[in-house]
C-alpha cells in the first residue's frame, strides 16, 4: 500500500509503538510480541498486526518482533532516521519551554531557532538561542531550509505566522495557539490545545 493510502489514524500510533519500542530497548530487551506491546499501550495485539503489516513483514509469527530492526523501520517510515531542524515561533512561556526542552533530540528533531516580534525580547538569549525579529521570519528560515515550526503565539497572530512560515518553505506545522488554522492542501498541521483535552475527559466526570 502506497504512502498516501495509509490511513492517517494508522501513522498517528506508529510514534507510540516506537517510543514503546525505544523503552523497552533501554530495559535491555531484543524481542518483543504484538501482545506485550498491546498491552503496554491499550491497543489491540490484531490492531498493531494490521497497522505493521501495511508496511511490510517486520515479525515471525511464534517469534515475535526483534525491537532494535523494528525501531529501525519505524523511524524510516516516519522519516526520523535524521534530524530535523524546527523553528519556534513565539518566546512566551510555551516557546521558552520548547526552546529549553531537550526530549526532542532523540526522537528525531532539534530547534534550530526562535523568533518573536516584541522589541524587548529580540536580541535576549534563551537556553543557548538568540530571539531573532520575526519581522525576517520567512527570509531566515528559507535561507536555512528548515521545513518544520512550532507556533506559540495569541491566537490573534497565529494565522499571520503560519502564512509567513509556508512562504518561507516551512510544510508541517505544530500549533500551540487556540484557534484553527488555514492552510494550503499540502501543508501538514497538528494542534496541541489543552483545554480540548480537558473538555473531553470533563464529558466522562460527574
Amino acid at each position: 500500500m502506497s504512502e498516501n493510502k495509509i490511513p492517517d489514524i494508522v501513522i498517528g500510533r506508529l510514534p507510540l509503538y516506537l517510543r514503546s519500542l525505544q523503552r523497552m530497548q533501554q530495559e535491555n530487551r531484543i524481542i518483543t510480541s504484538s501482545q506485550e506491546l498491546g498491552e503496554r499501550l491499550g491497543i489491540s495485539a490484531a490492531q498493531i498486526r494490521k497497522d505493521l503489516s501495511l508496511f511490510g513483514e517486520f515479525g515471525k509469527q511464534g517469534t515475535g518482533y526483534n525491537i532494535p530492526y523494528l525501531i529501525e523501520k519505524i523511524q524510516q517510515i516516519l522519516h526520523v532516521d535524521r534530524v530535523w531542524d524546527v523553528v519556534v515561533v513565539g518566546a512566551g512561556d510555551i516557546g521558552s519551554g520548547l526552546a529549553r526542552y531537550q526530549g526532542f533530540s532523540n526522537r528525531g528533531f532539534r530547534v534550530a531557532m526562535i523568533f518573536d516580534r516584541d522589541p524587548l525580547k529580540i536580541g535576549a538569549k534563551i537556553g543557548n538561542f538568540i530571539i531573532q525579529d520575526s519581522h525576517n521570519l520567512s527570509e531566515t528560515i528559507r535561507k536555512a531550509g528548515i521545513k518544520i515550526a512550532m507556533i506559540a503565539v495569541p491566537s490573534s497572530e497565529a494565522q499571520t505566522v503560519a502564512n509567513q512560515l509556508i512562504k518561507g518553505g516551512v510544510r508541517a506545522i505544530l500549533n500551540y495557539a487556540p484557534i484553527s488554522i488555514s492552510v494550503p492542501p499540502h501543508i501538514q498541521i497538528q494542534y496541541i490545545d489543552p483545554s480540548i483535552h480537558l473538555q473531553r475527559m470533563t464529558y466522562y466526570l460527574e
